[in-house]
């Protein structure tokens, strides 16, 4: 029996997956830097980082002005085409229509900047399933920083020990840690099982229809 009243999701490779304009973006910026072409796997690997860490995770450098750089290229590129060729995972909406039957408030908190958020979210047909969705322009700290998480919560007048926060990473688990919710992790991304031993989490699902399974939805 569904326990909460809210159930909060993290975006990429939770609900969804943008590797396409991902790494379109990584392949452009790099190019445009004389840096060598990352590989998938190493791009899919930054998935849930703000864009400059994940830049930094992939080329070690920490110089503040390359790393500006690498997120306007990035963007110039990705964005554009983000909306279009970001797909839902199986299982996804039919989670979110259980959820609302349920009368569960649904949020996304998520990395990505607000206006691509929604976008992704509307031409999925996702947006109309939830309350709102957050992104990464509405708080002053990205994940693991619980702003999104508790800022969500304020909006929806939940407790934190009402609510599940739902994620891929361990920044996802630390973000739901710190705010004082409930963790599921989803495996739909790079991080394994076992990642997430040392992190408290009422359930660990290997897709949406596991999850929904375990919410008795």
């Amino acid at each position: 029996m569904m326990q909460y009243k809210a159930v909060l999701f993290d975006f990429d490779y939770t609900l969804g997956d943008a590797t396409e304009s991902i790494m379109a973006g990584y392949a452009f910026a790099f190019a445009e830097m004389g840096i060598p072409q990352p590989t998938l796997e190493q791009v899919r690997s930054t998935v849930g980082f703000i864009l400059e860490d994940g830049y930094t995770m992939l080329t070690g450098d920490r110089d503040e002005s390359r790393r500006a750089r690498f997120s306007g290229l990035f963007r110039e590129k990705s964005h554009p085409i983000q909306v279009a060729t970001t797909p839902l995972f199986p299982g996804a909406l039919e989670l979110l229509d259980a959820l609302k039957r349920a009368s569960v408030a649904t949020v996304v908190v998520s990395s990505k900047r607000r206006k691509t958020l929604c976008g992704v979210l509307e031409n999925t047909g996702a947006m109309p399933r939830l309350s709102f969705a957050l992104g990464s322009d509405d708080v002053h700290a990205p994940k693991p920083d619980p702003e999104g998480i508790l800022l969500a919560l304020e909006r929806l007048n939940t407790r934190p020990g009402e609510a599940l926060y739902c994620g891929d990473t361990v920044l996802d688990a630390e973000a739901a840690q710190r705010a004082g919710t409930d963790f599921c992790a989803v495996l739909n991304g790079t991080t394994p099982a076992s990642a997430f031993d040392v992190w408290p989490h009422v359930h660990i699902a290997p897709d949406l229809n596991d999850l929904r399974g375990y919410l008795g939805l």
